[in-house]
């Protein structure tokens, strides 16, 4: 951005340090906002426009389409662009959004913006879908806010079709807090300081409003650790890439971290509503039981009441016989009979209400107990959309397949100095990536296991893979991920994947296999006892 942004931001900061007024974050409310969409076919190329929402009147903007076979690639460019701080001292940046006709909103980057034009270039798996730009707090916000400053609009003849898309929008009190926080986001503000580094400080405060702290404690650790690093290379007056790159870094863990948040505390209410409305099926049933009881002594009352009044009417019979006094008593009886009679039909049907009463409690009961039924197994599809998640990130570093045991990731021996355990440069990086994806998910277990081929003897094989074994979990172990979590054995040649008798085999034999589980992705069993033959050490 120019100057402007910066001696906007100044005034906006004098301004909030002036005032006493507290804000709380808004609750997330999905807002229905109706935009235009256009399905992009192969090969083909487009110009569309953008139009100015109410937010920001004289901004305007065109960008070229261009349909390729793997993807589609955006240019987009804007002009009377204002600053995004108009909004409130919060807001620091804009993005490009495409939205799907389902309304699912993808952040395609962040629009750099410069004297009042905007420019970004994207690529999208989507093919048919609306642009929007919002301002946002940081660029690597994964929903939009409410902040709509211009929409796609397209030339006559050039198709598209109008859709209603149902995304949520983040409502501006989200980002706001004490004005003394967002003062100390945006501390130090000049022109030479690059604005990723505002963002991400923004990003951090954001994540600590969300309760990211307490839902998603490690990755928040992990946020604010990457921001320190941040600012000291801008202390330390490294290269302004390298400040950037670590700035956005440290917003894209802190997203992460509010996002896991956000899902962890809804997570948490879903639970605490189901308890509850189990807890006052079981008491409707309760009660519904000591009701049915209730009427059950009135029914045997009731039987007792009739049989006497039988009784007082056989008497009446027998005294018609005698004198006119003991005709007339009888007489009395009878009538006090029938109304004991009266009494006891009333009871009867008092009795059959209650039943039916029951009978409805218990379907409620029913339906309760499905509903709870339809909870659970939504948490376990959740925890295999997990597993499949996991599956693919770790993939993409080591190649890992889905056992029964867990998401089982393989290391060559390529990645250790030939003969013995140390890593190699390759082997930490990778090992890197595998714990920054590991702490992403908590309640995950780690299995390290080595093994050799069968050259050399038994003990120098169960050793050197020992040895392969320890120094890849305590290298996890540096990276940040609990000690406790992580088991290390060694097999020796006890356990080849392949024949020994090719060096291709070996190859395939001499290897350190880890082995993720836990109940978060749907595996309860103790990774560290999986192996089909006894480990020689396991710590």
């Amino acid at each position: 951005m120019g100057d402007n942004v910066y001696k906007n931001l100044a005034l906006l900061l004098l301004s909030a340090a002036a005032q006493t007024q507290t804000y709380a974050p808004a609750k997330l409310d999905a807002v229905v906002r109706t935009t235009k969409a256009m399905h992009y076919r192969p090969g083909g190329n487009s110009k569309i426009g953008f139009q100015a929402t109410e937010l920001m009147q004289r901004a305007s903007g065109e960008a070229r389409v261009e349909a390729k076979k793997a993807n589609i690639a955006i240019d987009a460019k804007f002009e009377g662009m204002e600053d995004a701080t108009k909004f409130g001292l919060e807001y620091l940046t804009y993005v490009l959004w495409a939205v799907s006709p389902e309304g699912r909103a993808v952040n395609l980057g962040e629009v750099s913006l410069e004297h009042g034009k905007g420019h970004v270039k994207a690529l999208t798996d989507l093919q048919t879908f609306g642009l929007i730009v919002t301002a946002e707090p940081y660029a690597a916000v994964t929903q939009p806010g409410n902040m709509v400053v211009v929409e796609n609009v397209f030339p006559e003849g050039a198709g598209g079709e109008a859709i209603s898309a149902k995304y949520e929008l983040l409502r501006s009190g989200t980002y706001a807090s004490v004005n003394t926080h967002i003062q100390d986001a945006i501390f130090g503000i000049d022109s030479k300081t690059p604005l990723a580094l505002f963002e991400a400080r923004n990003a951090v405060r954001i994540a600590r409003i969300a309760q990211a702290d307490r839902y998603a404690g490690a990755i928040l650790s992990k946020a604010e650790q990457q921001l320190r690093q941040a600012e000291e290379a801008y202390r330390q007056k490294q290269s302004r890439t390298s400040i950037e790159a670590a700035a956005r870094e440290a917003a894209q863990t802190a997203e992460e971290s509010r996002v896991m948040a956000v899902k962890q505390k809804a997570d948490e209410e879903v639970q605490a509503q189901a308890a509850a409305e189990k807890k006052a099926a079981e008491e409707r049933a309760a009660k519904a039981r000591a009701d049915a009881e209730a009427q059950a002594q009135a029914r045997a009352e009731a039987e007792a009441a009739r049989a006497q009044a039988e009784a007082a009417k056989a008497e009446a019979q027998k005294a018609a016989e005698e004198a006119a006094r003991q005709r007339q008593e009888a007489e009395k009886a009878a009538e006090e009979a029938a109304r004991q009679r009266q009494e006891a039909e009333k009871a009867k049907a008092e009795a059959l209400a209650q039943q039916q009463a029951l009978a409805v409690e218990a379907e409620k009961a029913r339906q309760a107990a499905a509903e709870s039924d339809k909870l659970r197994e939504q948490a376990e599809k959740e925890k295999q959309e997990m597993r499949a998640r996991l599956l693919q990130q770790l993939n993409s570093v080591l190649a890992t397949r889905d056992t029964a045991r867990g998401l089982i990731a393989n290391m060559s021996d390529v990645l250790f100095k030939s003969g013995s355990f140390e890593l190699l440069p390759g082997a930490r990086e990778r090992l890197a990536k595998v714990s920054g994806i590991v702490l992403a998910y908590q309640g995950l277990r780690l299995a390290v296991e080595g093994h050799t081929d069968s050259v050399g003897g038994d003990e120098y094989n169960r050793r050197l893979s020992e040895q392969r074994a320890d120094a890849v979990r305590d290298y996890l172990v540096q990276q940040g991920i609990n000690a406790d979590a992580i088991t290390a054995s060694g097999f020796g040649k006890s356990e080849p994947v392949a024949s020994n008798d090719t060096p291709e085999g070996r190859q395939q034999n001499r290897r350190v296999e880890l082995v993720v589980s836990g109940n978060a992705i749907g595996n309860v069993a103790d990774a560290g006892t999986g192996s089909s033959a006894p480990p020689t050490v396991q710590k």
